[in-house]
């Protein structure tokens, strides 16, 4: 049986609810990370879309990849433009995002979830590029030969155990 998002929650708050005070949660619209102004009492939230299992590997890359100062910031401070952007904004969203899609892979590879590399821009018609793709497979290299950072290197090996666990 494979891990379904609900066992992404668990895990994800297994690794971080007491260390970091945040939980993932699904159901949102649109991703999104919220910090909380009192996280001893109330937890920062990794929100991911819906009940997409891609879209959580995809935010809990994120917040992995988050400084602590970022992690205080309102989905981290970035910039992020909505589906329909143009080709100089998916430029800008490709140079960003190559390293979450390359650590969301190296889960995807840890929970045996196939990985489809994403341009997230479908209104504008875009697909990823061979830039993008050449940048992320980079990052994606160097955060393997470099090794992971501690809390993604966390999850994955957590990711990993329930898999083993499963049998799968």
């Amino acid at each position: 049986m494979n891990l379904v998002t609900k066992d992404l929650e668990r895990l994800f708050d297994d690794c971080f609810a007491q260390s970091h005070r945040t939980i993932l949660v699904g159901g949102g619209e649109e991703p999104l990370y919220i910090p909380s102004a009192s996280p001893e009492t109330a937890p920062h939230q990794v929100i991911y879309r819906e009940d997409y299992f891609a879209s959580a590997l995809h935010e809990v890359a994120h917040w992995c990849l988050a400084g602590a100062e970022r992690r205080l910031l309102d989905d981290y401070g970035y910039w992020y433009a909505p589906d329909g952007r143009d080709a100089e904004q998916q430029v800008e969203f490709e140079r960003v995002e190559a390293r979450p899609q390359a650590l969301e892979s190296l889960f995807s590879e840890a929970c045996k979830f196939p990985f489809n590399l994403s341009a997230d821009n479908l209104g504008a018609g875009f697909v990823p590029s061979d830039r993008f793709q050449l940048a992320v497979e980079e990052a994606r290299t160097g955060l393997v030969t470099g090794g992971l950072p501690r809390r993604a290197d966390s999850f994955t090996q957590a990711l990993a155990s329930a898999v083993a666990a499963r049998g799968e």
